[in-house]
């Protein structure tokens, strides 16, 4: 009736005021419901159908839809401008508590160092006059750290635990119990995740998250409590007792068990108590602790291949907010036992910041994820609900996990070795792993006993941040796979008719890139890739005539500091059913040298100093200071395979093969990326007897403004002379001055444009190229470049290193002169190219 009342009068271009009656604006409303912006034909023939509005001129029609159309932006906005105001103040409240808790601790540090300045000089005193064992000094250490009784685990005692878990829980989501110093490389804003902060000089791990979700209390503990739904290291929760309490609340004791994220530790399980209760100001907290020193009670004894962990007072305070949503407290602390890991990999469970990005933060983002799915449940373009896509997530997720993992209890077993440990083998016959799968004949008679097979290594890398390499693997798919065996995994699928739609995001070499989701904050994206050049493997008719693999990508952002990354993938059915089998391999990156950790509380402490805007902690695109964060990592590799029981042998053979040639590519492309770090000062080693990158860049721009008269790169200061080149548009290449010239360097667009890795790059020749028009030109042209410095070349078509064509608008190459202005090479810059 609003927009009925407010659209009865349209203002012409004379001024005057053209009134509607109730029934001409509902003709209307009916007419713009159907089509906001009808043509002129369609205005002609609504006043033919309409007899009400044949007294009304077009123009008058045309006037009013635009304003109608006009009055539906203006609310959208203002709806949304609310909403954002909301979100703001929300914001804000949580930036005030968290400026009154850090005064807090503020003052609670200056009255400690007081405190302890004052029985430091009385202590010194005393220590004059007694010098035997039991000092004052050593006596009051002692006294810090009582060891505590076994707890009462019956009713009454598990209620104590429980009021007492809730009081520690609070005084860590809200007081100064935990020095909180906020998360590297997270600013609180509007378009953040929310404050995100992780824990300084305490026991264990523990991080901290804030921030606000579009759903009632209610239904954020109903979802955090589902561990299993967001937690992808989460293998089972179970509850095994639960006991209601006075306020409507419950007192539960589980079993919790976590996947190891390597293949080199065990996983971690935890005895939990787990207290859900109402506040008096209507807040809604559910909290937690491990119950491992309790008597007179249930309790959960030690549990093979399992280490038994603590998690200290943790939990969620629920909040609701004014105008719709809650507000979220996440805490998580825990004792992840290091000791019980090789000392190399101490760091993944030492590390609270890695615990942030795995659990706190995977919280706060699923129920912001479940948040956007409820308000817009539209249904993608691929068919799929955003419900769908996070539930295939989730299998491919678990299923690499499991492989990661391979225990006992869920069907795998051990194969013998070969004599070298660098590959384990596992074997799974469990009919649960086997649904879905076709092995289809053997020599006419249908296979009676079918197997999952697992190949997995775990390799420690160094100075390679874990984004780089995994975008790379991504990209470069062919560098390190064998299409082959690509083609008999996607055979062991059942093949069903083609229903994938092709339109293309991304091209990379023998791959087509198909888009299906991101996460709420672009942290994670799901793809189909088709992998392309399959058709030498259609000889053999149980191979399906397109090879499609759905695959999960994360922590590619090459500005994320200490981030873990993964690349995870398995072959599907072309009907892409959402029972489709899914047997998950792929890769793991998880950074070791978590230098950004906090380890001193005067880094970040003021939260003010991270909303500030262009100083240093705000950086440019284009800066890889990130990668400095970490320069040791650890990469898990795991691949699944199905076979028929009586070839178990032969393809375990294949595997191990595969899954070492993996490695040996791994490496080689590890090395050549952990040398092109372009902010280090020994950028990335050239084949030898060539220059320094820095060096051979300086005079490749000296050379081009010395023959063509202008600037090539456009950058102050030669620090950044060389990331202009590599981050350059155009296609820059350098060759050898050889008979048969050889490329030497290529920035990115180069690498992109021949389909090669720098690693590859000196092994293809400048003739390979160029077809057969453009060798005649370079041929007849070449001597040209020599004498006079330069040359211009037409536009046409040349070839990637895997022979696909590419068109160029038109090409420079020019001769590049040392520091004693001699000719080294030749550089050739390609413009405005493409794939045909």
């Amino acid at each position: 009736m609003m927009a009925v009342s407010s659209a009865c009068k349209v203002v012409m271009d004379n001024g005057k005021y053209v009134r509607y009656t109730p029934e001409q604006v509902e003709a209307l409303e009916r007419l713009y419901h159907e089509c906001p912006k009808p043509t002129s034909l369609r205005r002609q023939q609504l006043i033919r159908e309409c007899p009400i509005l044949s007294h009304i001129e077009p123009k008058q029609i045309k006037v009013w839809f635009q304003n109608r159309r006009c009055r539906e932006k203006q609310r959208k906005e203002a709806s949304r401008l609310q909403a954002v105001n909301r979100k703001l103040t929300a914001m804000n409240k949580l930036l005030m508590e968290e400026n009154d808790r850090l005064q807090k601790q503020v003052s609670q540090l200056v009255y400690e160092n007081s405190f302890f300045r004052q029985h430091t000089t009385q202590n010194a005193t005393l220590a004059t006059a007694d010098t035997s064992s039991e000092s004052v000094v050593t006596s009051g250490q002692r006294n810090l750290t009582p060891r505590h009784p076994p707890r009462d685990a019956s009713p009454a005692g598990l209620l104590s635990i429980a009021e007492e878990t809730l009081a520690d829980f609070l005084s860590k989501a809200t007081g100064t119990a935990v020095e909180w110093v906020q998360m590297p490389g997270m600013k609180p804003g509007p378009d953040s995740i929310g404050i995100v902060a992780i824990s300084h000089g305490c026991p264990g791990v523990a991080a901290r998250a804030c921030g606000l979700v579009g759903l009632e209390p209610a239904r954020v503990a109903e979802i955090l409590k589902d561990r299993l739904s967001w937690f992808r290291d989460c293998r089972t929760v179970d509850v095994l007792n639960m006991m209601p309490v006075a306020n409507g609340g419950t007192i539960e004791l589980l079993y919790m068990q976590l996947y190891a994220p390597t293949t080199l530790a065990p996983g971690r399980d935890f005895w939990l108590l787990r207290y859900t209760s109402l506040l008096e100001d209507g807040s809604l907290v559910v909290c937690e602790r491990s119950l491992n020193n309790t008597q007179n009670g249930p309790t959960m004894p030690p549990v093979q291949h399992f280490v038994r962990a603590d998690m200290m007072p943790s939990g969620y305070l629920i909040r609701p907010c004014e105008g719709g949503g809650s507000i979220i407290h996440i805490v998580d602390h825990m004792v992840l036992e290091p000791w019980s890991v090789p000392e190399v990999l101490r760091p993944l469970y030492e590390s609270s910041m890695l615990l942030a990005q795995r659990s706190t933060m995977a919280a706060l983002r699923h129920l912001r994820q479940i948040s956007q799915e409820v308000s817009q449940p539209s249904v993608t373009g691929w068919g799929r609900r955003p419900v769908a896509l996070r539930a295939l997530s989730q299998r491919l997720s678990k299923g690499f996990n499991e492989a990661v993992n391979g225990f006992a209890d869920d069907g795998w077993s051990m194969l013998e070795s070969d004599g070298i440990d660098d590959v384990t083998l596992l074997v799974n016959s469990s009919s649960s792993k086997m649904m879905g799968v076709n092995l289809g004949y053997n020599n006419g008679f249908p296979s009676v006993t079918s197997s999952i097979l697992c190949a997995k290594a775990s390799m420690l890398l160094q100075n390679v941040p874990p984004a780089l390499l995994i975008r790379f693997l991504r990209e470069h798919r062919s560098e390190w796979a064998d299409s082959s065996i690509d083609a008999y995994s996607a055979a062991a699928i059942k093949a069903g008719p083609c229903s994938l739609p092709v339109p293309q995001e991304g091209v990379f070499g023998g791959q087509v890139i198909l888009p299906l989701a991101h996460t709420i904050e672009h942290e994670e994206f799901m793809e189909v890739i088709k992998l392309e050049n399959m058709g030498y493997y259609r000889d053999d008719m149980t191979i399906p005539g397109d090879v499609f693999l759905l695959q999960l990508c994360s922590g590619v952002d090459e500005h994320g500091v200490g981030t873990s990354a993964e690349l995870v993938f398995a072959p599907i059915d072309a009907s892409f059913s959402d029972d489709a089998p899914i047997l998950s391999s792929g890769f793991r990156i998880i950074p070791l040298d978590s230098g950004t950790d906090a380890t001193s509380p005067n880094r970040t402490l003021d939260l003010a100093s991270a909303l500030d805007v262009g100083t240093t902690g705000n950086k440019a695109s284009g800066d890889n200071s990130g990668y400095l964060g970490s320069t040791k990592s650890v990469m898990t590799i795991a691949f699944q395979f199905a076979c028929e029981v009586h070839l178990q042998d032969s393809i375990a053979t294949m595997a191990r093969q595969y899954v070492r040639s993996i490695i040996a590519s791994v490496q080689r492309v590890s090395l050549a990326l952990s040398t092109s770090q372009f902010g280090s000062q020994n950028a990335f080693h050239l084949p030898p007897g060539t220059p320094e990158a820095q060096t051979l860049t300086r005079w490749i721009c000296n050379s081009h403004r010395f023959y063509l008269g202008v600037e090539l790169l456009k950058c102050d200061g030669n620090e950044h002379i060389l990331k202009s080149l590599w981050h350059h548009q155009d296609a820059v290449l350098c060759c050898s001055l050889k008979a048969l010239p050889v490329f030497t360097f290529a920035n990115q667009a180069g690498l992109d444009m021949l389909e090669t890795t720098l690693v590859s790059l000196q092994d293809i020749t400048l003739e390979k190229i160029f077809d057969d028009s453009g060798k005649k030109t370079l041929c007849s042209e070449f001597p040209q470049i020599m004498q006079q410095g330069f040359m211009c070349i037409e536009g046409g078509i040349c070839l990637s290193s895997m022979g696909r064509p590419v068109s160029y608008e038109r090409a420079v190459a020019w001769k590049v002169l040392n520091d004693e202005e001699t000719a080294h090479c030749i550089c050739f810059m390609f413009i405005n190219w493409s794939f045909v």
